[in-house]
């Protein structure tokens, strides 16, 4: 690589953590992001939504009280906590401890799952940072392990960790039990939005839908005044379910201009949020959430995310059944694949893609 484009490949977080007193300049978040309540972020107004799967998914009244909570914590906030959503706790701890083994390892080992090729060219799956598209780009304070865990038969194992040994079990087995549990919200969500076939949302992915999971490794930070673990933005995907650290908090939502901070998830619950493509396949009547992670001085954070995508050459644009005379279309369609390269465009610039998209 050539030396003006060094830029392009930033420092491995977890090591720069170990060695800086002070972030680099390139880490440092805009002057008028700086005030210090801003980035403290508010106490949310009422607790965070929660929603209890098996009540959702009963066959009974429950679930239409259910079905009531959901409703309302979609057009409020976005997001929401789910419980009762039969992934054994102790697959979930022993993945989060897998994971932090694997990001405890030395930089050499974690390497050999490199997402740079060559040392240079970045693809999405592997160990890193996300890319770096513009030399003035703010980068966050994260390092990452990105893997394609669904469709089964394409999984890459070479990016997947052969230490701990238990970790690739452990993924699948974690991966197989959300998928249950993505379907089963997405089919409720159809319901909400009154369309004819449960499948209605499922059944916009495409013949080669796919699964991410992304592991987040967020090291302490010495100026947490001064930088975040992950810029504001939205998801891109349809849905994202969140694996959270129990202990340290860090995830914020933006509602009405203020940031207001999620506390801690105990007891294993998950954190779902709408992406940018179900926003546009419901017309703006799903929204996706804006979020960031802030940064803590004393203690590392760890969560693992998965995000549920479209075929990456389906055209993402909203359901037919949900437009008519008096509901006209809200948003362009756009081939998922633009969509993403498009989100990467605007998230280097502190930008949301959506906003290009609006009619």
């Amino acid at each position: 690589m050539a030396a003006d484009e060094s830029w392009r490949v930033p420092s491995i977080v977890q090591e720069l953590a170990a060695i800086v007193q002070e972030p680099p300049s390139r880490y440092l978040i805009p002057e008028q992001d700086r005030r210090h309540d801003q980035l403290a972020g508010a106490e949310m107004p009422d607790p965070v939504p929660t929603i209890d799967l098996q009540r959702l998914l009963a066959s009974d009244d429950s679930a239409d009280e259910e079905a009531t909570e959901l409703r309302s914590a979609l057009l409020s906030w976005g997001f929401f906590l789910v419980t009762n959503h039969g992934i054994a706790t102790s697959v979930m701890d022993a993945l989060m401890s897998a994971s932090r083994d694997f990001f405890r390892k030395p930089l050499e080992e974690k390497q050999v799952y490199s997402n740079l090729i060559e040392g240079k060219q970045w693809q999405l799956e592997g160990y890193g940072n996300d890319p770096v598209t513009t030399q003035d780009q703010i980068l966050d304070w994260c390092d990452r392990l990105h893997l394609m865990v669904e469709p089964e038969d394409e999984r890459n194992l070479d990016r997947w960790p052969g230490h701990p040994e238990s970790f690739r079990g452990l993924l699948h087995e974690y991966t197989l039990g959300c998928q249950r549990v993505k379907d089963g919200i997405l089919r409720a969500m159809a319901r909400l939005l009154e369309l004819d076939d449960d499948d209605g949302i499922l059944g916009q992915f495409g013949d080669k839908g796919s699964t991410h999971a992304r592991f987040s490794y967020y090291p302490a930070c010495p100026r947490p005044d001064l930088v975040l673990g992950v810029s504001p933005h939205n998801d891109v995907c349809v849905l994202t379910l969140l694996l959270a650290d129990e202990h340290v908090g860090g995830l914020q939502f933006q509602r009405d201009g203020t940031w207001y901070c999620v506390p801690p998830v105990h007891g294993r619950a998950l954190l779902v949020n709408v992406g940018v493509s179900l926003e546009i396949m419901s017309n703006g009547i799903f929204k996706g959430p804006l979020h960031r992670v802030v940064t803590n001085s004393e203690k590392e954070r760890m969560s693992l995310a998965m995000f549920y995508t479209t075929d990456f050459e389906k055209e993402i644009e909203p359901i037919a059944e949900l437009l008519d005379d008096k509901r006209p279309a809200r948003y362009k369609k756009i081939k998922f694949k633009d969509l993403v390269a498009a989100h990467h465009e605007y998230f280097s610039k502190r930008e949301r893609v959506i906003e290009s998209l609006k009619i």
